[in-house]
């Protein structure tokens, strides 16, 4: 309810009764407060679980290719996770291992003895199978 006091009151009022708009405005909120909490648990809606048929994950474990010294003028003996490999079939080898992979990175690991030339050519031979990183590896790795 709107009052004037000390106005003449022969005349209209310009000013604006908002109890009415105030009363509507509580009304609202009242029926926003008791109406929204309901919505909190989301639709409901059946997903697709994958089937447990649907293929085996690739496999994901470490690469170590070891170079074992053979002698001085001899090319290392190589093992890709302790199985042998000839120089020649490392490059296919290792394509058929890392063609499944997410993560293509390989270790490399040889004898102190080895000269670093074979070490360069066996990580060149990784990088063209299709490896994006190759470590080296330590003695005491």
């Amino acid at each position: 309810m709107s009052i004037n006091l000390g106005s003449r009151s022969n005349g209209p009022s310009a000013e604006m009764n908002v109890t009415p708009l105030i009363d509507v405005l509580l009304v609202l909120l009242i029926i926003f407060m008791i109406v929204l909490p309901h919505h909190y648990a989301g639709e409901k809606a059946d997903i697709p679980q994958p089937s447990s048929d649907a293929g085996t994950p690739p496999p994901e474990g470490t690469i170590v290719i070891q170079l074992h010294h053979e002698g001085e003028g001899k090319r290392p003996k190589l093992k890709i996770n302790g199985e042998e490999v000839s120089w020649d079939g490392l490059e296919p080898r290792l394509r058929k291992i890392f063609l499944p992979r997410v993560s293509r990175i390989a270790f490399m690991k040889g004898d102190p003895e080895l000269d670093f030339e074979y070490v360069a050519q066996a990580v060149d031979i990784t990088h063209r199978a299709g490896a994006d990183r190759v470590g080296l590896m330590g003695a005491k790795d």
